[in-house]
């Protein structure tokens, strides 16, 4: 349970870089890297995620596929992990913080 925190936690700086107002792609890397080894993917996957993020440097965007594959790190998560990392611990708070949709943003 501890290393889904963990890894909630990295997803959280990872979101928060790409949304931030200093996009620095050497963070995002880290990010991706770190959250891939935590899972321990194959090196097949890993090696594929590499190149999207040198894919992402010479083009300047983030690839979708780190995209898609952050996202599915998201949804595979304990959803306790995930409020945890945003410092949710109350079970009041964690209603109000399901309950939050994108049109409220």
């Amino acid at each position: 349970m501890g290393s889904e925190v963990y890894q909630a936690q990295v997803l959280r700086a990872f979101f928060d870089t790409i949304t931030g107002t200093d996009r620095n792609l050497t963070r995002i890397y880290m990010c991706v890297i770190s959250l891939a080894k935590l899972r321990m993917e194959s090196p097949e996957r890993l090696r594929f995620l590499v190149e999207q993020m040198q894919v992402s440097k010479t083009k300047r965007e983030l690839s979708i596929d780190i995209l898609d594959y952050m996202v599915e790190v998201a949804n595979s998560l304990d959803t306790w992990a995930g409020q945890s990392a945003f410092g949710i611990t109350a079970p009041q708070n964690s209603d109000d913080f399901g309950s939050v949709s994108l049109d409220s943003l």
